[in-house]
């Protein structure tokens, strides 16, 4: 008898991949990366609730299907300042990737947190309100 140990969030960013119907093998093989993106950041809302993203720079973020996003800017102490929050919502995978990239752009955000567990329209703008107004209240403090 064998066992394999396995990261839960690697099996969650695959299932999630493949939910959204991005090929993951193409998106790692573009990025230059042979394995999963380990790269993740869990954001909570004002409800307490936490959200597991997957970190991407705005440059290698893949086109995704319907998923909220996180536009950060890193300084140099690895400190993450949140630049917008929001969600795509095309059919069209490249064109919400567009959108992502143009907001970023615009906006200085060298880091895009992709959230992709949301299971329908209405939680992924439920995940949106969620972590806005998370965001809102720690600047009004």
């Amino acid at each position: 008898m064998s066992a394999e140990v396995i990261q839960l969030a690697d099996f969650r960013a695959r299932k999630s991949f493949a939910i959204s119907g991005v090929d993951l093998a193409a998106v790692t093989r573009s990025a230059g990366n042979f394995d999963a993106p380990t790269r993740f950041h869990f954001w909570t809302g004002a409800t307490g609730k936490r959200y597991v993203h997957t970190v991407y720079s705005l440059f290698d973020c893949p086109p995704v299907g319907m998923a909220n996003y996180v536009l950060v800017r890193k300084d140099g102490h690895a400190k993450r300042a949140v630049l917008a929050i929001g969600r795509v919502t095309a059919d069209s995978t490249s064109l919400n990737l567009a959108e992502i990239r143009q907001r970023g752009a615009a906006l200085g955000a060298d880091e895009v947190h992709i959230h992709l567990l949301a299971s329908s329209a209405h939680e992924s703008k439920a995940v949106e309100v969620d972590l806005r107004t998370a965001q809102f209240a720690a600047h009004a403090t």
